[in-house]
């Protein structure tokens, strides 16, 4: 998993923003970074410890042409895994379930204008049925129209 695909697998924690999860990938790995840097140990519970390590000058050979060389003193970072990553990558513990991401709630979608006159001429057509008189026939198909608008607001 490289970073790109890390930051995908976090984008549902946090509302499907890919922006949102890079910022708190970076802020995580920054802080881990400058704390090394520093000289001080960086150790999550149950994953494990990041330290920095000081690594003495050495003699080396050149493999190509079998010369030995001096090589300088360096610095490095060693991670150490924590008794737990340690169980659940040889099989002897099991991971619980990954945490889900919360729920999402989509608002309703407005309904469509080609919906609401569907409608509204179906009860334009039963109203015309019911009332002769063209008077009457307008204001049940009114009221019928105003219950099919507020049908299509709630939905």
């Amino acid at each position: 998993m490289n970073k790109a695909q890390f930051i995908a697998y976090l984008a549902p924690h946090f509302g499907d923003s890919k922006k949102e999860a890079a910022r708190a990938v970076d802020i995580v790995f920054d802080s881990i970074v400058r704390n090394i840097s520093k000289g001080e140990d960086v150790m999550i519970n149950d994953f494990g410890k990041f330290k920095k390590v000081d690594r003495a000058a050495r003699k080396g050979r050149n493999p190509f042409t079998g010369e030995t060389i001096q090589i300088k003193a360096s610095k490095k970072v060693r991670f150490l895994p924590a008794k737990a990553l340690k169980e659940v990558i040889s099989g002897a513990r099991k991971l619980e379930p990954a945490p889900k991401p919360p729920v999402k709630v989509v608002p309703p979608k407005p309904a469509a204008k080609k919906v609401v006159k569907k409608a509204a001429k179906k009860v334009v057509k039963k109203a015309a049925k019911k009332a002769p008189a063209k008077k009457a026939a307008k204001k049940v198909v009114k009221k019928a129209a105003k219950k099919v608008v507020k049908k299509a607001k709630k939905k």
